[in-house]
């Protein structure tokens, strides 16, 4: 592998490292928050959700800048946008400048969702596109990791919940200083056209292609632009050839949210104390979420361009299944010193299966001239759900029980593994233009 390759990845991937440590931080503010401000479980679920509603702005948007200004200059300023909301949540001081504070943090995330797996598969050869688009993810669970052992260290100091959101803004200011050492996307610059772009396409194909010839390199730049010839019209002209990436992507989306996920990252600690943990235990427990989601992070990298991208959400599927059944049957029963084991069994299904996948397979099915776009329609999906769940579950929890909960989303999981037998098609080894080929209708 390029060396150069896998740290414009692992730069480009960092910006996942905020968006899970953004993402979960707030785990471990949640209870102060609502306590502080005395806050209705309406409105704390509003605040809870605030930085998933900007998620999804971010993530609706997210192609216009990814497309207009580059790969490259959107990387950094999502860097400037958690930098601000990690300083403002940190020092907000009533729900509704805390609310404005994440939503600027959620933002970034969406952005970032569409951005870096975008960057990183336009520039990674295809035998290893899967595990260096992946890094993306590894960097949320190891973000998510950081935020819950941020949360214990911090947990007691005064202001501890200003203290576990102000955390941020180190490495937030660490991964814009690093966005300028990467360069722009080739396939970008070829996207748009003229002979500096052209110039410029060409040296960083020479940086990924060290070993490769000027005139093989001209011919990589050819292909490339010979495979977006047929691009040029709209969205909405060629919405008809891109209906079934479109339809993958949503339903990729759908299905990763309505497994509960983002629900059970938020509030696990309230979880692990509903099954009788005590406080302190419960944000002990819920480092372990994130060591196991490491853990199997790695493990569906290492996995992903050896098995395909269809097995391993097939895998994962069938660990949704038993973990959340268990889940559900625990609850129901008042077994619930299972709870734990079940949770970390539904994690690592997670990290092996949809959390592997779901970046990378978004950033693989659309051609080069749409690829933000559909990007940017996936990610959308995901953020719409995941707010609306994150705004919910205090309630949920409250009108119905935790096995009721729990139930739905096995259900839906069932759901899942009917769609990947059915419909999901292979995208492991297959160059990103010959992938879009094969998905047109």
């Amino acid at each position: 592998m390029n060396p150069s390759i896998v740290i414009w990845s692992i730069v480009s991937a960092l910006s996942g490292f905020l968006f899970g440590f953004d993402t979960v931080v707030i785990s471990g503010a949640e209870k102060t928050i609502q306590d502080l401000w005395q806050l209705s479980p309406g409105l704390h679920g509003v605040a809870m959700a605030s930085a998933l509603y900007g998620t999804v702005i971010g993530a609706m948007g997210g192609g216009w800048p990814t497309d207009r200004w580059g790969r490259k200059p959107t990387l950094f300023w999502i860097g400037i946008l958690y930098f601000v909301s990690a300083v403002w949540s940190g020092l907000a001081t009533d729900v509704w400048s805390f609310i404005i504070a994440r939503f600027i943090g959620g933002l970034g995330v969406g952005i970032s969702t569409v951005a870096s797996p975008l960057y990183i598969s336009e520039i990674s050869p295809p035998e290893s596109r899967g595990r260096m688009t992946g890094m993306f993810q590894f960097n949320i669970v190891l973000g998510i990791l950081a935020a819950f052992l941020s949360n214990y260290l911090l947990e007691g100091v005064p202001n501890d919940w200003r203290w576990m959101l102000g955390a941020e803004a180190f490495p937030a200011f660490f991964y814009m200083a690093a966005c300028l050492a990467i360069p722009e996307s080739p396939r970008w610059l070829l996207l748009k056209g003229g002979e500096e772009n052209r110039t410029r396409a060409l040296a960083v194909l020479a940086r990924i292609e060290p070993q490769a010839t000027p005139t093989q390199l001209a011919a990589t730049a050819a292909r490339i632009v010979a495979a977006t010839a047929g691009d040029d019209r709209s969205v909405a002209g060629s919405l008809k050839d891109l209906r079934r990436p479109i339809a993958l992507a949503f339903l990729i989306a759908f299905f990763n949210q309505f497994s509960g996920i983002n629900a059970i990252l938020y509030f696990a600690p309230r979880i692990f104390e509903m099954a009788g943990l005590g406080e302190k235990s419960a944000l002990l427990q819920s480092i372990g979420i994130g060591i196991t989601n490491l853990i199997f992070t790695f493990v569906g990298l290492w996995l992903i361009d050896r098995l395909g991208r269809k097995t391993l959400l097939l895998i994962g599927s069938l660990g949704y299944i038993v973990s959340l059944g268990l889940c559900s049957w625990a609850f129901a029963t008042g077994r619930t010193a299972i709870v734990p084991a079940c949770i970390f069994g539904f994690i690592a299904a997670h990290a092996v299966g949809q959390g592997a996948v779901i970046w990378v397979f978004i950033a693989e099915i659309f051609p080069d001239r749409f690829r933000a776009t559909g990007q940017a329609i996936g990610c959308a999906t995901h953020w719409v759900i995941a707010a609306l769940l994150t705004t919910v579950f205090p309630s949920l929890v409250v009108l119905f029980p935790p096995s009721g909960v729990f139930a739905f989303f096995c259900g839906m999981m069932v759901l899942q593994l009917v769609w990947v037998l059915t419909m999901v098609p292979e995208t492991k080894g297959v160059p990103l233009e010959e992938v879009a080929t094969r998905l047109r209708s």
